[in-house]
């Protein structure tokens, strides 16, 4: 028994020492800090050209000849690449309507895509605002589909998380509200190529599919495994995105040098169930203007359109 009583406070001590392990501590912190560095923007330096060029007050438009595949078939179309930067709202996330400089500059990617299946046309515009001070992801990515059968549109917020809402007229997708933790985005990638092609991820990344394809193809909203590859040239760079799982495949073509501008675009996905064929979306530039296109809304800049192969 006075063996029992001398060995109590020896075995609480363990107990104690036990529950507090210095390296199940350290351990917990090692992961919390990775987790609060995965999560942190790192400021970004911007070099005068880009100043030069994106801060003219103006936009970079460039239209595309699109063959658009939907249904098993190509459609052809046109696509436009609106590149422009402007102030945006941190908090409420949206376009600053007077300067300020809580204000936050981003690079905005106005993204349309025009094209008809048959006997009805769709439209389709995709949004994303970059922020250009620091590598952090978009604040906003938006896109919305609409053809004669109904519309769908799919936001995402960048707050603590990935906020996201879904609503389209489909069944068993209809008005969805989630939040998913913060990875790479496809949306992203072409405001990556104009600020500095060298941040785009290489290698196997977990990435969420573009808006439009996830809507498209009714796909459920999550990131998936990829692996993303890029091949520069004298003249034109290409990155590659792979999706084993999805059978998909994304490939940017782009100027070498700054500014880098989108030359070409290829898509391939799965074949749809009830076809044999994996058919090719591309789309190859046809014109490009720097304008102020805003002030160009008079009947008399309809001819503008011509010179854009509109």
């Amino acid at each position: 028994m006075n063996n029992l009583k001398i060995l109590y406070p020896f075995l609480f001590f363990l107990i104690l020492v036990g529950c507090n392990s210095p390296e199940e501590k350290n351990s917990s912190d090692t992961i919390s800090d990775k987790k609060k560095e995965s999560q942190t923007a790192a400021p970004r330096t911007v070099s005068k050209e880009f100043k030069d060029y994106w801060f003219n007050g103006k936009a970079e438009v460039t239209s595309y000849l699109l063959m658009q595949e939907r249904y098993g078939e190509i459609r052809q179309g046109t696509a436009v690449n609106i590149f422009v930067t402007e102030d945006f709202l941190p908090d409420e996330q949206v376009k600053a309507n007077n300067a300020s400089e809580e204000n936050v500059s981003v690079l905005k990617l106005n993204q349309m895509k025009n094209f008809n299946t048959g006997i009805y046309p769709y439209s389709i515009m995709s949004s994303t605002f970059s922020p250009i001070s620091n590598t952090g992801h978009p604040i906003k990515v938006s896109n919305g589909v609409q053809e004669w059968c109904g519309q769908v549109y799919m936001q995402l917020n960048n707050r603590d998380n990935f906020e996201i809402e879904s609503h389209s007229y489909f069944e068993g997708e209809a008005d969805q509200t989630l939040s998913l933790p913060k990875t790479w985005l496809e949306n992203e990638l072409w405001n990556l190529i104009r600020i500095n092609p060298e941040e785009l991820p290489t290698g196997d990344v977990m990435i969420i599919p573009s808006f439009e394809y996830l809507r498209l193809k009714h796909k459920e909203i999550k990131e998936h495994n990829a692996f993303a590859s890029l091949k520069q040239g004298d003249s034109i760079t290409i990155y590659t995105l792979n999706y084993p799982d999805l059978q998909r495949q994304l490939m940017l073509f782009f100027n070498s040098t700054f500014p880098y501008e989108i030359e070409k675009w290829e898509e391939v996905n799965a074949a749809d169930q009830n076809d044999t064929l994996r058919l090719k979306t591309t789309a190859t530039k046809m014109k490009r203007m720097i304008s102020p296109y805003w002030n160009k809304n008079r009947n008399e800049f309809t001819r503008l359109r011509d010179s854009l192969g509109l």
